[in-house]
C-alpha cells in the first residue's frame, strides 16, 4: 500500500519559511515565495517581487549575519498565519560579531499563504534595539 504525503498546512509553510531564514538559506526562502511576494517591514515599507526580496535578505544577512527567529506560538485562520515570538541578532559593519552589538526583541510575523508558498510576509517588531546600536556606530 502506497502512502501519500499530505499537503503542508499554512502553518507548516510559514514555519518552513522561518526555518529557511534561520539557516540563511536564501535560495530556500525565495523558493517558498510566490512570484508577486510582498515583504512588509515593521515601518510598513514594502518590497515586492522575489528577486528584489532576495537582494534585501542578502543585504540584511550581511549586517545581521546571525539573525534568528524564535517562534513560540502560531495562530492560523485559513491561509493567514500569525507567528509570535522573538527576533534576535548581532549588528555588524565589518563581519565581526561583538556581544555588545547583540539585540533581541519581541516580534510577530504575519504570513499569507497561497498554495504551498508565501504571498506575503509582514514583520511586527520594535527595531529600536538594533537602531540604537546602528546610531552608536554612526556617531
Amino acid at each position: 500500500m502506497e502512502r501519500r504525503m499530505s499537503a503542508m498546512t499554512a502553518v507548516d509553510v510559514a514555519l518552513r519559511f522561518a526555518d529557511r531564514i534561520n539557516t540563511k538559506d536564501i535560495d530556500g526562502v525565495v523558493a517558498l515565495m510566490t512570484d508577486d511576494h510582498r515583504f512588509i517591514d515593521s515601518l510598513d515599507v514594502e518590497v515586492v517581487g522575489r528577486e528584489k526580496i532576495r537582494h534585501s535578505w542578502e543585504e540584511y544577512f550581511h549586517i545581521v549575519p546571525d539573525y534568528h527567529i524564535q517562534v513560540r506560538k502560531s495562530i492560523a485562520d485559513g491561509q493567514l498565519v500569525v507567528l509570535l515570538g522573538f527576533a534576535r541578532g548581532t549588528y555588524t559593519r565589518n563581519g565581526t560579531l561583538r556581544p555588545e552589538n547583540a539585540w533581541e526583541t519581541p516580534a510577530a510575523w504575519r504570513a499569507l499563504v497561497r498554495g504551498e508558498r508565501l504571498a506575503e510576509w509582514q514583520v511586527y517588531a520594535d527595531n529600536e534595539p538594533i537602531r540604537r546600536i546602528m546610531r552608536e556606530y554612526s556617531a
